[in-house]
């Protein structure tokens, strides 16, 4: 046993030698010397430009050697995309943007923010360009899309200049929506170089030069490892806000419940969910491109569902209503980039068009219809004498028994209509006898 003891205690001894000494010594540099990562994905939007303003803010306060963008847009609002621009130009750390996984687009405002990187790279099956600006409220006449157009080339050329990189061929993407590949930007010297893997961006990064000012410095990426900043809970939420779908099923859920609080007054609930629901979708919406005809027309289908059980229109009203909501459905957002799916506009134009034209109607209709419950649901109906009334008695109304008073004597066995109730006595007639 002792012999068996102590060839246990060698083993483990010699295990941890193997760790300490220096061939196997595990190398983990600090957090302040590995380059900080984010991934943008989808539209640009007030969303993403509040990320990259929080991850510039933090690489700069813990002095990382560099802050790596993962970027994969196709494109969104110019006041957001010229909001990260002037962050990438003004910031203190040096910044690469990497258009990943293959797959992935640089589009219209993402053509500026890879321009904007001090190293810009591209994974294979990538593309970028075709950043011709369009109005989010409708098509521009000749003056303000040339204004527009002008105005967007002459900023593509003044971020191309800031880096280095081919003034000509961005104007090109402005002006004609010209678009290039991974290998066709590296060779018109739209970006710097193509890798496919994190190592790999960073070993092909390393030793470049990058400038802020008359100042001129050199990246030291190779081997440093990335931390990847994981999105917040508001970050996660807000993005997913962002998505057309989101915005659109929200915005119809918001009119809704609006309409049927101030179909029942005091229901609240319906209020409360609406008014949440609506403010949510506004905010969605100033993040898109948003057409407001669209949004009118979906206002207007509201109004024709709810009259449509309202007045008797033959089916007209509702008709206009699902074609009102249709036109909405599809104008509701500008570009090809930003879409509601199919799937989602069915959806909700079907189960609307059911809601309000079978399940409102049929509830309205009870409510005209005639009352069968208390007092007044008591008059009209049948009785069948059982002690007669003369004028006072009782009768058999239903499976109970109730105290009778007529003005005329009614013998046992005749049938009375209740035509008045004070208290627990019925105010009877006898039933007319048919011709």
């Amino acid at each position: 046993m002792a012999r068996k003891s102590r060839a246990l205690v060698a083993w483990i001894f010699a295990g941890l030698a193997a760790f300490t000494l220096p061939g196997h010594a595990v190398e983990e540099r600090p957090a302040t010397e590995r380059v900080l990562g984010l991934r943008l994905e989808g539209p640009v939007s007030p969303v993403m430009a509040s990320a990259l303003s929080q991850a510039l803010a933090r690489a700069e306060r813990e002095q990382r050697p560099a802050l790596l963008i993962q970027l994969d847009t196709p494109g969104g609002l110019e006041t957001s995309m010229r909001k990260m621009v002037q962050s990438l130009l003004a910031t203190p750390v040096p910044v690469i943007v990497w258009v990943a996984p293959g797959g992935a687009r640089a589009a219209s405002a993402g053509v500026f923010v890879t321009m904007a990187a001090d190293v810009a790279v591209m994974a294979p099956g990538t593309n970028i360009g075709a950043a011709t600006p369009i109005n989010m409220q409708g098509p521009m006449d000749s003056t303000l899309a040339r204004k527009a157009a002008n105005d967007a080339a002459a900023f593509a050329r003044t971020v191309a200049a800031q880096r280095g990189r081919n003034a000509s061929w961005a104007e090109d993407a402005v002006r004609h929506a010209v678009a290039a590949s991974e290998t066709e930007a590296v060779e018109l010297d739209i970006v710097d170089v193509i890798a496919a893997t994190e190592a790999e961006v960073l070993a092909v990064c390393d030793g470049r030069e990058w400038r802020r000012g008359s100042e001129v410095r050199t990246l030291s990426t190779r081997g440093r490892g990335v931390d990847w900043i994981e999105p917040g809970f508001r970050m996660r939420l807000l993005a997913v806000l962002a998505d057309p779908n989101i915005a659109y099923i929200l915005l119809m859920l918001g009119f809704y419940g609006l309409l049927f609080e101030l179909q029942n007054p005091g229901a609240i609930l319906p209020g409360v969910v609406g008014g949440i629901c609506l403010i949510l979708a506004f905010f969605a919406l100033s993040t898109l491109p948003v057409n407001y005809a669209g949004i009118a027309l979906l206002v207007l289908a509201c109004v024709f569902f709810l009259a449509e059980v309202k007045v008797q229109s033959h089916g007209l009203l509702g008709a206009g209503g699902v074609v009102s909501l249709v036109l909405g459905s599809l104008f509701l957002f500008e570009g090809d980039t930003v879409r509601v799916s199919w799937a989602v506009m069915l959806g909700a134009v079907i189960a609307t068009s059911i809601f309000f034209l079978w399940i409102v109607g049929a509830g309205l209709r009870a409510q005209r219809g005639r009352v069968t419950t208390g007092e007044r649901g008591m008059i009209g109906r049948r009785a069948t004498v059982i002690e007669s009334l003369a004028p006072s008695g009782r009768v058999r109304l239903g499976d109970e028994l109730w105290n009778a008073r007529s003005a005329v004597a009614v013998a046992v066995g005749s049938q009375v209509i209740v035509i008045g109730v004070d208290g627990l006595t019925l105010a009877v007639e006898p039933v007319a006898k048919e011709a």
